[in-house]
C-alpha cells in the first residue's frame, strides 16, 4: 500500500492524498475556563456526558446557564452547524458534529472545532473516528491527575484529505452506516420500551389477583404460591471452574459473568440469578452448565412453564433489591428465593405469555446482532478508507 493511499478507495479516484496540519486549515478553541451558574430558564451547556448515541448531544437532560453567561461566554467562540465538538477530558478524542442551528454552550473541557471550506462536511468528523488519528491523540494526550489534551496539541495533528468529491463519497458511505445503525438502534430502544411497559401489564401489579391486559378468552383470579413451592433454588458448589477459552459448557459466575466450563453440574432448564454485585437480572437458561457457589439456579419447576416463570421473575426483581443483604456489596440468601411470592394462571395462558415475551426477546436479539455487524462494519472501513 502506497504511502498516502488508503488500502480501499472508491473507482475513479487514484490521486495521493495531501497531509495537513489541522490547526491550518480549521479554527479551533474553546469557551472561557469558568463554570457559570445553573438556571431553571436558559441556554443549554453541554460537558462531554452529554455526548449520547452515535451522534447525539442530550439537550434534555443538559445543564442551563442563563442569556447574559451564554453572552458572555460564547464571545470568544461557540459551537455552531457544521462544527465538531471534541472531548478534551474524560473520553479524550470522542467527537460529535453539531447538527442543530440552536443556541447552546459547550464547556471548556471541549474543543470546537470550526467548518472549513476545505473539508466536506462530515469527511472530518468520520476521520476522527478512525484508530490512526486516535494514535494521534493519545500520544499528545497529558498525563497527571487528570488526563487532557490542549487546544495547541489539537491544532498540530495531521490529517490526510483527498479532493472534495472524494471526501464527499466517504461521508455519504458511513452517514449510510450510521443511518442504518440508528434505525436498528431506535427499533431496539422502541422493543425494550414496549417488553417493560407490557410486563407491567400483563402481570398483576402488588394486591391484584389478575393483570390489566390478558388475551382473548381468559379470566379468573391468578394462583399465588410462594417459588420455594413449586420450584427448588440450589447454588453451585464451590468458586472454582475447570475453565478455558473453549470449554463447551457455561459457568455462571457470582458477578454476572458467563465464562466458559470444561465440565458440568447440571442439564436442565433454569432460571439463573448472580447472588451478589449486581442488578439481580434473572437469565434464562437450558442445557448443560455449572455455577459459582454463590449464584443461584432456580429448577424443577413444579405446574409452572419455566419461561413464565423466568418473565415473572423478572418483572418482580425488585424483590431481591429490597430484600438483599449486605452494605458495601448487595447480596441474596436462599429464604430470599424460597419465599419470594409467584403469582400464575392456568397453563395455557401462561404458554401465551410467554411466547409473546420470547417472540420480543428474539426481536430485541435480532436487532443486537445487526447493531454490532454494522458497528464491526464501520470499524473495518474507518480503517481501510483512511490513511
Amino acid at each position: 500500500m502506497e504511502k498516502n493511499k488508503p488500502q480501499i478507495r472508491f473507482n475513479g479516484f487514484s490521486e495521493n492524498s495531501q497531509p495537513f496540519q489541522l490547526g491550518k486549515i480549521c479554527v479551533i478553541g474553546d469557551i472561557d475556563h469558568r463554570m457559570p451558574p445553573t438556571v431553571s430558564n436558559g441556554v443549554p451547556y453541554l460537558m462531554t456526558g452529554d455526548f449520547i448515541g452515535l451522534n447525539e448531544l442530550d439537550f434534555e437532560n443538559a445543564k442551563l446557564v442563563s442569556i447574559e453567561d451564554y453572552n458572555q461566554l460564547s464571545k470568544k467562540i461557540k459551537p455552531e452547524l457544521g462544527d465538531i465538538l471534541f472531548a478534551r477530558y474524560a473520553s479524550i478524542g470522542d467527537v460529535r458534529y453539531v447538527e442543530t442551528s440552536k443556541n447552546f454552550l459547550i464547556s471548556y473541557s471541549c474543543a470546537i472545532i470550526k467548518k472549513s471550506d476545505s473539508i466536506f462536511e462530515k469527511y472530518l468528523y468520520y476521520y476522527f473516528q478512525n484508530n490512526k488519528i486516535q494514535n494521534q491523540i493519545e500520544l499528545e494526550i497529558n498525563t497527571g491527575s487528570q488526563r487532557n489534551i490542549g487546544i495547541d496539541s489539537i491544532r498540530k495533528l495531521i490529517f490526510q484529505l483527498p479532493k472534495e468529491t472524494e471526501q464527499k463519497k466517504i461521508s455519504t458511505f458511513f452517514e449510510n452506516l450510521d443511518k442504518l445503525i440508528t434505525e436498528h438502534q431506535q427499533k431496539h430502544s422502541k422493543l425494550k420500551t414496549l417488553k417493560k411497559a407490557m410486563l407491567s401489564k400483563m402481570f398483576p401489579q402488588q394486591g391484584q389477583t389478575v393483570p390489566e391486559i390478558r388475551f382473548k378468552g381468559f379470566t379468573g383470579n391468578w394462583e399465588e404460591k410462594k417459588l420455594g413451592n413449586i420450584s427448588k433454588i440450589t447454588t453451585g458448589i464451590s468458586n472454582r471452574i475447570d475453565s478455558g477459552l473453549d470449554g463447551d459448557y457455561a459457568f455462571f459466575d457470582r458477578s454476572d459473568d458467563i465464562r466458559r466450563s470444561n465440565i458440568f453440574l447440571f442439564d436442565c432448564e433454569a432460571i439463573i440469578v448472580a447472588g451478589e454485585g449486581s442488578d439481580f437480572i434473572p437469565k434464562y437458561f437450558k442445557g448443560k452448565f455449572d455455577l459459582h457457589q454463590r449464584t443461584y439456579a432456580i429448577i424443577d419447576f413444579k405446574n409452572i412453564i419455566g419461561r413464565y416463570l423466568f418473565y415473572y421473575v423478572h418483572f418482580n426483581r425488585k424483590h431481591f433489591l429490597d430484600h438483599a443483604v449486605g452494605s458495601t456489596v448487595k447480596s441474596l440468601r436462599q429464604p430470599i428465593f424460597e419465599n419470594m411470592v409467584i403469582m400464575f394462571p392456568k397453563e395455557d395462558e401462561q404458554i401465551l405469555i410467554s411466547n409473546y415475551f420470547k417472540n420480543i426477546d428474539h426481536l430485541i436479539f435480532n436487532h443486537e446482532l445487526q447493531i454490532n455487524k454494522l458497528q464491526n462494519i464501520k470499524k473495518a472501513f474507518l480503517a481501510k478508507m483512511f490513511i
